[in-house]
């Protein structure tokens, strides 16, 4: 199944009568309008627009079109197992993947009554893990730090379990009915998952070694180098006959979301040449601190575009000045903004797949206080452990 959480950002644009465009469309506009309100001629404003549309397009093709394609070539796989098994992979698939959409849509065939675990597992493994979310939002915010694999796994524990403890509740099922995770592990389900095996021993590898005089080697340790390998792994796990079709599919994937992108950068370097956002957000900032505002800000984009690929595309930008100015953490601002994406409502995609599947039987009420309480509860968990880990050093 594609997602529209990152399969077509494109439709992931807010709706109003009368003016129903694309989000890059808006962007585009919205950057043009910026550009000359703030006194730019039009020989300026094509040019900052250039400068701020190419600023990261580089970096995001080396990271989107492997990971699309290691997500290509996962979608191929039988991914079989019990319904404890699909829970306890859940979030690793989806990082996989680079789509909960679709890792759900994948194992929700083999969960059974454990699709609402399937459903919040997925979602904490596509904003936590590599190679989803930390990795997009970390480029578009410039930071390049080999401990952002490490903080994710350290996140990924308590948020995960507070989404297993939130589904149980609401299924009203006892953790102790099955245990957390369930035996019976065979080749079959776990082979499809060696590529972000091989993708999680490199990174791990590059984050304890330095290999500063063996440039090959530091760069297939490093994020980019990693997924590279990664996807030529999965390829090679794909039937030959099926791997043209997993590599058109990323590129038809990568085409349209760096198109996004782009038209984020340029409508963030505009907004942040145009309006002095730093100081803008200064008594916010001052009141509630950094991270919140960063969490706070990726929230309201969130609930507002619904497609959690397309907020983060839109928002670093825009937040990048912020987090540059601020002194704080990167890897901190790193997963501030990845926690704020929880936040879930209808305009999601994610949202009507689980309430149509795992949900399908609830009233609409039921179903919302499903969704925005478990997603509330993992974002919160989150940003608690966050502080936490800030607080003994650790980020």
């Amino acid at each position: 199944m594609t997602s529209s959480t990152a399969g077509n950002p494109s439709q992931a644009a807010p709706r109003w009568s009368g003016l129903n465009l694309p989000q890059p469309v808006w962007l585009v506009l919205l950057a043009l309008v910026i550009g000359l309100a703030s006194g730019l001629n039009g020989v300026e404003v094509v040019r900052a627009f250039s400068s701020g549309f190419g600023r990261i397009l580089g970096d995001f093709a080396l990271i989107l079109l492997p990971s699309f394609v290691l997500a290509a070539c996962m979608a191929r796989q039988q991914l079989n197992g019990a319904d404890r098994i699909a829970a306890t992979i859940s979030p690793i698939t989806a990082a996989g993947m680079v789509c909960p959409d679709t890792a759900y849509a994948t194992l929700a065939s083999v969960a059974e009554r454990r699709k609402l675990s399937v459903a919040f597992g997925s979602q904490a493994g596509y904003r936590l893990l590599f190679p989803a979310g930390p990795l997009i939002v970390a480029t578009g915010l410039g930071v390049n730090s080999s401990s952002l694999f490490v903080v994710g796994l350290l996140l990924i524990g308590p948020v995960w379990l507070a989404g297993e403890v939130w589904a149980r509740y609401r299924t009203a099922k006892p953790l102790e009915a099955d245990g957390m995770v369930g035996g019976g592990l065979s080749w079959s389900s776990i082979c499809p998952l060696a590529p972000l095996a091989v993708l999680g021993g490199l990174l791990l590898v590059g984050s304890v070694g330095d290999f500063s005089a063996l440039p090959v080697v530091g760069f297939l340790t490093r994020p980019k180098g990693a997924l590279i390998i990664a996807a030529a792994v999965a390829l090679m796990e794909t039937r030959p006959e099926g791997r043209r079709e997993c590599l058109d599919a990323a590129m038809r994937r990568t085409a349209g979301l760096l198109l996004v992108i782009g038209a984020a950068s340029a409508f963030g370097s505009m907004l942040s040449n145009a309006l002095p956002l730093k100081q803008m957000l200064q008594p916010m900032i001052a009141s509630i601190g950094v991270l919140l505002v960063l969490f706070i800000a990726t929230m309201i984009f969130k609930l507002v575009y619904g497609a959690a690929t397309a907020t983060f595309a839109t928002v670093t930008p825009i937040l990048a000045p912020l987090v540059v100015g601020s002194g704080i953490s990167p890897e901190a601002a790193v997963f501030a903004i990845c926690l704020g994406s929880f936040a879930i409502l209808p305009t999601d995609s994610f949202y009507w797949l689980v309430r149509s599947d795992a949900l399908v039987k609830d009233a609409e009420s039921s179903a919302l206080a499903t969704m925005v309480g478990g997603a509330a509860l993992q974002a919160a968990t989150g940003l608690a452990v966050l502080y936490a880990l800030g607080a003994v050093g650790l980020v």
